[in-house]
């Protein structure tokens, strides 16, 4: 397709409105913004996001970037809530409502119920100067010119603007908190990051295979222990510890030198002093020293520099933090 495609176009011309849009919201960050953080960093209580429609679905994005980044926080339809959800709602609970308009029929039969529990309300709006915006503790004012859609209908800018307030007060809050990525990891420990904070060598090795022969096992052996073990290597033991290294490679070298290997045992080939790890370790240092040193195993040893396992790239690839 032709740079020139009206649909190239007209993407382009999405994106930078939208990005217009959002750049302009630095304006609206002000003391209402910065009181919002510090009481939701001082209440005892969770964060409650509600709003109705495509806010709804805003508030729940919001929502799970607050859980996963440590401030506890609940979704609430707001159509739900004037149906029975407001219960909710507890004593100690921040409630942040999300309105483009401010002024919709859910908007204004929900904040007087809220406010009359006592409850502080932080709007993300478009017009401060509507029912929610006047009627909440810390009004934020996420206004945009138009949408991106041309009938300037379909809520695009103002929902990507209310997105991105939910993100700084997530950041915010994130800082004040002191939140590590070692927290990140306990909230995430099936993801990518995750894995690559908490798993360690001795996770990867248990499922392996421990292939070893000694330094006078025949080159015969060697090859069957590491085609059993399906690992491409073999570790050279002597008094349990490890004093070389086999790998497939090696192998495939020896034999495109001579064919003749009868006379030859573990120790003519072994590569001596191999790379090893601990197997406490965390997995991304394997993953480091794999990398830096352009091989595809590496050998685990415990505190007494015992053999342990090995770890394969494949290893990490299938835990997905390669």
């Amino acid at each position: 397709m032709k740079d020139n495609s009206p649909i190239i176009a007209n993407a382009k011309k999405t994106i930078l409105a939208e990005s217009n849009a959002i750049a302009k919201l630095a304006n609206f960050i002000d003391v209402a913004f910065e009181n919002a953080v510090k009481y939701i960093y001082n209440s005892k209580g969770r964060v409650i996001v509600t709003g109705i429609g495509k806010s709804a679905n805003i508030a729940t994005k919001i929502v799970a970037t607050f859980n996963s980044t440590g401030t506890p926080a609940v979704f609430m339809h707001a159509a739900d809530a004037i149906h029975g959800d407001l219960g909710n709602v507890l004593e100690d609970d921040v409630v942040i409502c999300i309105s483009k308009s401010g002024n919709t029929p859910e908007i204004k039969v929900l904040v007087p119920l809220i406010k009359s529990y006592g409850n502080k309300i932080i709007a993300i709006t478009g017009n401060v100067d509507s029912f929610l915006g006047k009627n909440a503790d810390f009004p934020l004012n996420t206004f945009v010119e138009k949408e991106a859609c041309p009938n300037n209908l379909a809520p695009t800018t103002s929902t990507t603007a209310q997105l991105v307030m939910g993100d700084a007060l997530a950041v915010c809050l994130l800082e004040l908190t002191g939140f590590t990525s070692k927290d990140f990891a306990k909230y995430h420990p099936g993801g990518a990051l995750g894995k690559r904070l908490y798993l360690r060598v001795s996770d990867l090795i248990k499922n392996n295979e421990l292939p070893q022969v000694s330094e006078n096992d025949t080159i015969a052996k060697v090859i069957v222990e590491i085609s059993e073990k399906r690992l491409g290597v073999t570790a050279v033991i002597k008094n349990n510890k490890v004093i070389g290294i086999i790998t497939d490679g090696d192998i495939r070298r020896m034999l495109s030198k001579t064919t003749e290997i009868k006379n030859f045992v573990a120790k003519d080939i072994m590569g001596k002093n191999p790379k090893t790890i601990h197997k406490e370790a965390m997995a991304i240092e394997a993953l480091d020293t794999l990398e830096n040193n352009s091989i595809t195993q590496i050998l685990a040893v415990d505190d007494d520099d015992n053999y342990a396992g090995v770890v394969h790239l494949h290893d990490l690839i299938k835990e997905g933090i390669f």
